[in-house]
């Protein structure tokens, strides 16, 4: 039973946020996405952002042809055997 007077305390100790300072890195993201480079935003934060774009236009545009192949397969009339 004495242990759970003790869980407000501890409670309080997990979620405290004195004992670490986290670091704002929004002005250092700001500068980066307002450079004048000719680049659109969405890759300009770098190589990994090339390749996740990359990577979503591919399933896209495979994931469109590929639904459009079965509604084409689905709207010609079955062959009877």
């Amino acid at each position: 039973m004495n242990h759970l007077l003790k869980v407000p305390l501890l409670a309080g100790r997990a979620f405290s946020t004195s004992t670490r300072q986290l670091r704002n890195k929004v002005p250092e993201a700001q500068k980066l996405f307002q450079e004048d480079n000719g680049l659109p935003v969405h890759i300009k934060g770098g190589t990994s952002d090339v390749l996740m774009y990359r990577a979503t236009m591919t399933l896209t545009i495979a994931g469109t042809c590929y639904s459009l192949y079965w509604l084409l397969m689905a709207s010609l009339p079955q062959k009877k055997a």
